[in-house]
């Protein structure tokens, strides 16, 4: 990876990070700051793992605003799958394909952090449940997935799912989307009911937010698409364009009457504008529960749609936000007054 560094090799962009232990930041393989000597680095297999440890991103290579675009293998290897999502591709069809198996596969997960055939099984699985809701008969569902035993597609399906396909009518799934941003990757997810999460994908504790979400619902989380995710990457980018954006999305929040009512009021707040955690508890007939609003705030699962990062302290400090402090104030400088205004 040193070797790498002093190369600055973009084969190995989004495999890892280094971090510069004498200037306490991290950057790209490829940055062109000067390089650091190899006692002085360490390195890290992702943007999460190099900010738990103590590392700000690096002001020249931006490690955190400009998202690489994922090879071309991995872009051919997406577009591949979903031409037929509820298929199946081998290591020989990769070959017919002209892709070596080996660099796919590390590829890919160096990009998305899972196995393409992990991906490919996930994608299976959305398929399959979306066709027996539909009320296609169960049997060419299994087929259709790749399975030929009913047995080895209902243990899959039970594993996916926590149902077996006899009782999918009952249950839903969550579709997973990465949106890529100025600010980092994002993810949502969504169901039938509306948009249920968007956050950025490294901000702290959204392993757990996706865990309790998918308990609470009790429903598993697949890649795939529909027309909520559709339109939230269309207005998520709209948005990083002009701050002054609004966002029409049917949202299906999980929480509490007092959660929803504070996550209603942030809704209120304009682009451009802020308000206290005091000023909020008011709104809603809360006086003094700007504690309570704090907590509430810091539970929303909806980034930049339930604008959150608008709330600051009543002296003005900016504080308190889960995808870090810099990036709620780069949100507030993009949606602030126009040059000129």
């Amino acid at each position: 990876m040193y070797g790498a560094l002093v190369a600055r090799d973009p084969a190995y962009e989004g495999v890892f990070y280094t971090g510069v232990r004498t200037t306490g930041i991290f950057c790209r393989p490829t940055c062109r700051a000067k390089r650091p000597r190899e006692e002085n680095v360490e390195f890290f297999a992702s943007i999460p793992e190099a900010l738990q440890h103590g590392y700000r991103p690096c002001r020249i290579c931006r490690p955190m605003d400009r998202v690489p675009a994922p090879p071309d293998v991995v872009v051919q290897l997406i577009r591949a799958v979903d031409r037929r999502p509820g298929g199946r591709l081998t290591d020989k069809d990769l070959a017919a394909m002209g892709v070596d198996p080996s660099t796919a596969r590390r590829r890919f997960r160096a990009c998305y952090g899972m196995t393409f055939q992990a991906y490919q099984r996930a994608r299976r699985m959305g398929v399959a449940l979306r066709d027996v809701r539909a009320g296609r008969p169960v049997t060419d569902a299994q087929l259709d997935g790749g399975y030929a035993s009913p047995s080895g597609f209902r243990d899959a399906f039970l594993r996916a799912f926590g149902r077996p396909p006899s009782g999918a009518q009952s249950g839903d799934c969550l579709l997973a989307r990465r949106i890529d941003t100025p600010l980092g990757p994002m993810l949502a997810l969504a169901d039938r009911e509306g948009l249920r999460l968007l956050e950025f994908e490294d901000q702290r504790g959204l392993d757990r937010e996706i865990d309790r979400l998918r308990r609470s619902l009790r429903c598993a989380v697949v890649p795939g698409t529909d027309v909520t995710l559709d339109a939230a990457e269309a207005q998520v980018r709209r948005y990083f364009v002009d701050g002054r954006a609004g966002f029409d999305l049917p949202l299906a929040p999980v929480g509490t009457a007092f959660q929803l009512s504070v996550w209603e009021a942030l809704r209120r707040i304009p682009a451009g504008e802020t308000r206290s955690y005091a000023q909020i508890a008011a709104e809603i007939g809360r006086p003094g529960a700007q504690r309570a609003v704090g907590s509430a705030n810091g539970s929303n699962r909806m980034s930049i749609v339930i604008p959150c990062h608008r709330v600051i302290a009543s002296d003005g400090a900016i504080s308190g936000y889960a995808g870090g402090v810099w990036r709620k104030r780069r949100l507030l400088e993009h949606e602030g007054p126009r040059p000129g205004a």
